[in-house]
């Protein structure tokens, strides 16, 4: 990746993510959050009033901290990232993860991004940004 070649607003590759129950229990097991809402579909649904087991927001920024890192590969490192959830997700989705590039500053090398999780429905579930430095 050179920065000759990017330009502001050029898509970053997107990724489908259809998280399972599997995956959803390793992903919790390997971060240590015991919270039900990601396992227990009866407490889920009945307790926390979700309509299905809840998708991670941390996953999701995962997600979205893995577009960047796989976009950049060796050609650079990110020296910022951000992110939030701002609408639950559940099990049976699939989500949509992506971004653009939103400023190139030459003198700095640096590129700035705009990210998101979006669902079916084309909302953005998970929007944040990252600041990618290049070799």
């Amino acid at each position: 990746m050179q920065l000759s070649d990017l330009h502001v607003s050029d898509p970053l590759p997107e990724h489908n993510h259809t998280p399972t129950s599997v995956t959803l229990f390793m992903y919790n097991a390997s971060v240590w959050n015991p919270h039900r809402i990601n396992y227990d579909e009866t407490y889920t649904t009945l307790i926390e009033k979700h309509p299905g087991i809840v998708i991670d927001g941390p996953l999701q920024g995962d997600w979205l901290a893995q577009c960047v890192t796989n976009w950049v590969g060796d050609a650079g490192g990110m020296v910022r990232f951000s992110y939030s959830n701002r609408k639950a997700t559940h099990l049976g989705e699939t989500l949509v993860s992506g971004g653009k590039i939103t400023s190139i500053n030459q003198a700095s090398r640096q590129v700035t991004v705009e990210l998101f999780v979006k669902n079916a429905a084309g909302e953005i579930t998970s929007p944040g940004s990252a600041v990618i430095e290049l070799l």
